[in-house]
């Protein structure tokens, strides 16, 4: 039974109260709002202690944009006159702040991406490293590079080798307002870096950048700045240079776009490759990138550089060529096509890097020629390579009277013949014998000396079978 009939039924509050289990303060209360009409009494509002100070917290929520702390209020509200606790100021501020963005709410929506549409960019850095995200949309495919600035011509070098990883073009690349890619704004407007106008004629995209102060308008490169910090830079650092760690970021990439997105439910790779489809086709050359200096290829073949050679092919000797670098890179550069003609590792000053293919091949090894110049020496060099091989050897034994022996090794020469002493002569250069007297001796000799050989293979021979005893045989009790 309800309150009312319960009221009627026993005429009191308290006999009511019984009837409908509740107290005769709630039976009152009930009574009276129906005779009243059946609505509500009208409450008075409750006075609060900072009932003082509400305009003042207003009026600096909204002149701050709702980013003010209730820290930073609390002072000028006890300068105005409050007096209560500290908790219940932060209740007052935090009513505030949220009455305001009830009516300043941007009206955000998630975003709707199309294949070979978006491509989004940004700058992060964890311990003086700085790391270069990017994510194409649609697909969500991700590429990090690691870099030790973030100047323009580092950041065009790896946007061109992201471009060059997707294997074509978006029709946008969207970034915040990174000051190295911005030239200025105008009326909210940004006005991109002269340099960056043309990287982006170059390749074919439009260059677009998000609002200020505005991180979620590019949250899908946010979250993945993040990402790379805590399951990429934390775990595997400190990297021992760049090249290692830029080769770890390529394996991380490769396994992270490998696995299934939890946004897409995807995996970012094989959706690639229908985006790829959709991109445009990437320029036949790379865009040239950063500050280019001319310099003339010596009769070396080499440019200098930084007060080092670095090579490049020798058809280009005396001619002008590009020098750029980036990256721990130099580059040269055809300056007529823009080709790369040549790729080294920066050096030290003072060292040369040099490549063998510039060169037709390696390097050969250093080779004396012998060149007679009397007529004794020319004479004695008529005998060919075996003449040759004695004077070198001859040298380098230290033998300081050759010069003069060679007249008497003529003389032997023409006395014994040109076949028997051209054998003598190559008998003691096998035996490392390098006086006259010893090639007299030789001669002398005669065709009847030993011709010692290098030892050759093993001489294996096949043994007949004989029948064997066994050493039972032998036994002493079985000689009876």
């Amino acid at each position: 039974m309800d309150i009312i009939s319960a009221y009627r039924e026993a005429g009191t509050y308290r006999g009511a109260a019984v009837i409908s289990g509740t107290t005769p303060k709630t039976v009152r209360r009930v009574i009276a709002r129906h005779e009243a009409g059946g609505s509500a009494p009208v409450r008075s509002p409750r006075e609060h202690n900072y009932d003082a100070v509400t305009g003042l917290v207003a009026e600096r929520v909204t002149k701050t944009a709702g980013r003010i702390s209730a820290k930073r209020l609390l002072p000028a509200a006890r300068a105005a006159g409050y007096s209560g606790s500290p908790r219940n100021f932060r209740r007052l501020v935090a009513a505030q702040k949220q009455a305001w963005r009830r009516d300043h709410h941007r009206g955000r929506r998630p975003a709707v991406w199309s294949p070979g549409e978006h491509l989004v960019i940004d700058w992060g850095s964890e311990g003086g490293l700085h790391v270069f995200c990017a994510v194409l949309a649609w697909c969500r495919f991700r590429f990090v590079r690691f870099a030790a600035d973030e100047r323009s011509e580092t950041t065009l070098a790896m946007l061109a080798e992201c471009l060059e990883v997707l294997g074509g073009v978006p029709g946008t690349v969207l970034a915040d307002r990174m000051g190295c890619l911005k030239g200025g704004v105008v009326a909210n407007v940004v006005v991109p870096a002269p340099e960056y106008l043309r990287f982006a004629a170059h390749y074919g995209f439009k260059p677009d950048f998000c609002e200020a102060n505005d991180p979620e308008s590019k949250g899908i490169v946010e979250n993945l700045v993040g990402y790379a910090k805590s399951d990429l830079m934390v775990p595997q650092a400190p990297f021992s240079d760049l090249a290692a760690a830029n080769a770890q970021a390529a394996a991380w990439c490769a396994e992270v776009n490998g696995v299934i997105h939890s946004e897409i439910c995807a995996v970012p790779a094989e959706r690639l490759v229908i985006e790829r489809e959709l991109l445009a086709p990437l320029p036949s050359l790379r865009a040239s990138i950063g500050r280019q200096v001319l310099r003339k290829v010596d009769r070396l073949s080499c440019v200098r550089f930084g007060s080092a050679r670095y090579s490049v092919p020798v058809r280009l000797i005396g001619t002008q060529v590009g020098v750029r670098t980036g990256d721990g890179r130099l580059l040269v550069i055809m300056t007529g096509t823009g080709q790369v003609i040549a790729e080294h590792i920066l050096v030290a000053p003072g060292e040369a890097s040099v490549l063998d293919e510039h060169y037709g091949g390696p390097r050969p090894a250093p080779r004396r020629a012998v060149r007679p110049k009397t007529a004794t020496e020319k004479a004695f060099c008529a005998l060919g390579p075996t003449a040759e091989a004695f004077i070198t050897g001859a040298a380098a034994a230290g033998h300081t009277r050759l010069g003069p022996e060679l007249a008497e090794l003529n003389t032997l020469r023409a006395a014994h013949g040109e076949q028997v002493f051209g054998a003598a002569l190559d008998r003691a250069v096998a035996f490392g014998r390098w006086r006259a007297a010893d090639v007299r001796s030789i001669l002398a000799a005669g065709a009847g000396t030993a011709d010692p050989r290098a030892a050759g293979d093993a001489l294996v021979l096949e043994l007949p079978v004989v029948p064997v005893r066994p050493l039972s045989d032998y036994a002493i009790g079985g000689l009876s």
